[in-house]
């Protein structure tokens, strides 16, 4: 990897990816409350030196994460009811109600109730604050201070006149620098995830509507997606606007390098989604209705790394090529030394399987599959027997035993520098707990760790980190 990189991404290592509304814990949501520090924790103990989430800013459509109404904001159901009453803004009383509205909801995560659940408690919260109740207020003003670029227009955005959200952006502020403290106590680095567009109905688009190629009538010329392919007949229709490159330049890529300054500040390093479209995207005309016309244009993306760089330094991001890779592409992502990545679930179309496993270099992070796959359980179970035979040719016999717990070993034994686990593939689950299905709009971003998930003989942190050890990427 060039030097240019991050010495952090370039050490052999290993990392867990678990999305924060996946966590255990009261309440219809994971958040960033007890259960999110006992996770850190426990990926201590079990040899990770990474911690990857999927990205936190508020969820727009489908409630998903890459379809956030903020680039910069975050999501406000992540801000712990306990950590509101640790500062005396909510009492046991105010507590006990929250919980009986979600007590019913322990399996997976329901946003319909995390809302109604959460809403009262964190309006009761607001009435404290606004009395005085907690902490002095200067710790707010400077945080509206170093929150101006962007803390205003998330305020109109929401109508916010009374400042409710501004108080929730403040308090997610607070117990998101506390979780980072006990990050860096256990030595575990924060791998976050920056989405490469951002949806329309966002308060970046309405705060900066030039930075986007829009008509007059604020709606969008082209919209984002990919061409049809093997999995898709229509292609996918994302529907984010593009950007309008040629005000970005004239006004030195501003936005962009205050959005990675300010996602570096809540992370250590960040994966760069759909990095290909830093190269070429895909410009489908916002008439249309599938992405069935579209055309592949080239944009801007090594000017905009190079600015950030001139501002920021070494980039400690993580380039996520997969797709439409060409040469250039490869070519932009070894220009600013950033990884690419690897998803073994990927690596057995054909009986190269193993040449193709072999020719895995430092300079990648490796994964045996990310939220947008099925878990390794229920990929396995869907493999015909000539992939079945190819994946035990190059794993060995644990494949047969316990496929999923087989390609972690797998990824882990690889050259590549850092090496990512799904929880899900660490617990050997199954297709019901998958992530994400491409290309479906409902039932997804739905999975929660188990109430007793600690308990399970496969999350015993010991043996995980020895089988980390083993690789030779203990923290």
């Amino acid at each position: 990897m060039s030097s240019r990189g991050s010495p952090a991404l370039s050490r052999r290592s290993a990392g867990v990816l678990l999305h924060l509304s996946s966590l255990d814990g009261p309440g219809a949501i994971g958040d960033m409350g007890k259960s999110a520090h006992e996770f850190v924790e426990w990926c201590a103990d079990a040899g990770f030196s990474w911690w990857q989430m999927l990205p936190i800013g508020p969820v727009g459509a489908g409630n998903s994460p890459y379809s956030s109404r903020s680039t910069f904001a975050g999501e406000e159901l992540f801000v712990s009811l306990e950590g509101l009453a640790d500062d005396g803004l909510l009492t046991a009383k105010d507590l006990a109600k929250a919980r009986s509205r979600s007590r019913s909801v322990r399996s997976t995560v329901d946003y319909r109730v995390a809302r109604a659940t959460k809403g009262p408690a964190f309006a009761a919260a607001f009435r404290a604050f606004a009395h005085g109740r907690g902490f002095a207020g200067d710790e707010y003003t400077a945080f509206a201070r170093r929150t101006r670029n962007w803390l205003p227009g998330w305020r109109r955005f929401m109508g916010d006149r009374a400042g409710f959200h501004a108080f929730l952006q403040f308090q997610f502020d607070r117990q998101w620098a506390a979780l980072r403290r006990t990050c860096r106590a256990h030595r575990l680095g924060l791998l976050g995830d920056l989405p490469i567009f951002v949806s329309l109905d966002s308060a970046d688009v309405a705060d900066h509507p030039s930075l986007f190629r829009l008509d007059r009538r604020g709606k969008p010329e082209v919209v984002t997606g990919v061409p049809p392919d093997c999995f898709s007949r229509n292609g996918q229709r994302w529907g984010h606007p593009h950007y309008r490159w040629a005000t970005h330049r004239r006004r030195g890529f501003a936005w962009w390098t205050e959005r990675i300054a300010e996602s570096l500040r809540r992370f250590d390093a960040l994966r760069i989604d759909h990095f290909v479209g830093f190269h070429h995207a895909y410009e489908i005309p916002a008439k249309e209705r599938t992405a069935r016309k579209g055309e592949w244009k080239l944009q801007a993306g090594g000017e905009l790394l190079a600015a950030a760089r001139r501002r920021l330094g070494a980039l400690p991001l993580v380039a996520e090529d997969l797709g439409a890779v060409t040469a250039e592409v490869v070519a932009l992502r070894r220009r600013f030394g950033l990884p690419g990545m690897c998803v073994l679930q990927h690596s057995f179309g054909d009986d190269s399987a193993g040449a193709r496993l072999r020719a895995i270099t430092p300079a990648t992070v490796v994964y045996t599959g990310t939220h947008d796959n099925d878990t390794s359980m229920g990929w396995w179970r869907a493999l015909d027997a000539t992939a079945r035979m190819r994946v035990r040719r190059c794993g060995g016999a644990t494949m047969q035993r316990d496929p999923a717990c087989g390609l972690c070993r797998l990824a882990l034994s690889s050259r590549a520098a850092l090496a990512i686990l799904p929880m899900q593939d660490l617990l050997s689950l199954g297709s019901e707990t998958r992530m994400n299905l491409p290309g479906s709009a409902r039932g997804n971003w739905l999975w929660r760790l188990p109430s007793a998930w600690h308990r399970l003989t496969r999350a015993d942190p010991s043996a995980i980190s020895s089988m980390v050890r083993r690789a030779r990427r203990a923290s």
